[in-house]
């Protein structure tokens, strides 16, 4: 990690003389020079962004595709990008927060909060991690009545930065969030007929307590959040005796994680991996998962696949 914070402070000396000069909708890309420039720190936020945007926004996602946006450090795109965006949009929550990059990040580029970036979470309700009051679950976009806050809050800071687009803003947020809204009523008549003895959502780590609160089911998991120890023998120990005391037919894993704790739980409870879940990033282009909407369906549609075995 030593290294990975001395090559950070390098790239902002080199960087820092850039995101001073920065011009507003200057954007490298043929075609966006007229274009609002925003950033988001993850594909997912990026994504509602841009079904928000349409093409009124050039939009740069800081995390890769598949990457934990726990722990990361910004390339120097990612500096150039945020130090010349007119908006940034971050989860809060306790999501960027793993080693202190957002915070580095958004001085680097001389951003003011509430001013040039914004957590898209700010009406959300949150829900703490055990046995810590202070700290938040970030994972709040896996209930969808949360995403829909989340697009809420975009439109309106798209809006007041471009007031001159403010109508389409309005138009493609509320034809969004009707998508959503009624992809999410769907699933809580779906989930409702699951068996009281089986709805224990078993994952990894523990990112699905919103969803859970959402679709009535009772989060289990090895680990709480990836920035702690992952799969050590007294998580293992608890998640086994849970499972144990339960009917529940399948586990799951997440795409952004080492699958091999979950593996060695399949083994021990005797269980199968139904299937691969979203958490904190959308798929890789062109594949099933590579917008909010397509992962919130996969993930519910084989969950209550799953449940129901």
């Amino acid at each position: 990690m030593k290294h990975k914070k001395i090559l950070f402070a390098g790239i902002i000396g080199l960087l820092l003389l850039a995101g001073c000069g920065a011009k507003k909708h200057d954007n490298s890309e043929a075609g966006d020079s007229e274009k609002l420039s925003v950033v988001a720190t993850n594909s997912i936020i990026a994504d509602m962004v841009k079904e928000v945007g349409k093409d009124q926004v050039s939009i740069h996602s800081i995390v890769p595709v598949g990457t934990d946006p726990h722990e990361y450090e910004p390339l120097p795109e990612d500096i150039k990008k945020a130090s010349e965006a007119e908006i940034v949009f971050y989860n809060g929550l306790n999501l960027e927060t793993g080693n202190g990059w957002f915070d580095k990040l958004m001085e680097t580029a001389k951003k003011k909060e509430n001013e040039d970036y914004f957590a898209v979470s700010k009406e959300v309700t949150p829900i703490h991690l055990s046995g810590n009051s202070k700290q938040e679950d970030p994972h709040a976009w896996l209930d969808i009545s949360n995403g829909i806050l989340y697009v809420r809050q975009i439109q309106a800071v798209l809006s007041e930065k471009d007031p001159d687009n403010k109508g389409n803003y309005a138009k493609n947020a509320e034809a969004y969030i009707q998508k959503l809204e009624e992809l999410d009523a769907s699933a809580k008549e779906e989930f409702a007929d699951i068996p009281n003895e089986k709805k224990l959502l078993v994952t990894s780590e523990g990112a699905f307590k919103y969803f859970s609160k959402a679709y009535e089911l009772t989060a289990a998991y090895i680990w709480e959040i990836n920035t702690e120890s992952q799969g050590t023998p007294e998580q293992m120990k608890q998640i086994v005796e849970k499972v144990r005391a339960s009917k529940v037919p399948s586990l799951f894993v997440e795409t952004s994680v080492d699958k091999r704790s979950m593996e060695r739980l399949s083994k021990e409870v005797d269980l199968p991996i139904y299937s691969d879940l979203f958490t904190d990033s959308l798929a890789k282009k062109g594949e099933t998962g590579d917008s909010y909407y397509s992962m919130m369906k996969w993930n519910l549609d084989k969950i209550h696949e799953g449940l129901m075995k």
